[in-house]
């Protein structure tokens, strides 16, 4: 190759590197649009949110804990669904409810 490269040839150069560019660019785009795929099948695939969860203690039988709604953030790692019957008789028997989500009040229990 001389030292001066034509025009033609260092735009010959410039069309090889864009198109090594725009190749990549496509595996992101096709990288990209499985995550979102997966993520929307994720999305679909998910049970739904249950109305009401007990939380468990710790140890042998676990015993109930707390009750929550369904929705709250302060649900701990050990926990069961539950329905709504099954948290009025929980909430009836002494089990605390949560200071967040108050599903006594949700449940119409004071």
């Amino acid at each position: 190759m001389p030292d001066n490269p034509s025009r033609l040839v260092m735009l010959r150069f410039l069309r090889r590197v864009q198109e090594q560019q725009l190749a990549q660019t496509d595996r992101w785009i096709a990288d990209e649009e499985r995550r979102e795929a997966e993520r929307q099948q994720g999305e679909e695939r998910r049970p739904p949110t249950p109305d009401w969860i007990v939380e468990l203690g710790i140890g042998e039988g676990r015993r109930p804990a707390e009750v929550h709604v369904g929705w709250c953030h302060a649900i701990g790692n050990r926990r069961r669904a539950i329905d709504r019957d099954q948290a009025l008789a929980l909430l009836a028997d002494g089990i605390r409810a949560c200071a967040h989500c108050r599903p006594d009040t949700e449940l119409g229990v004071l």
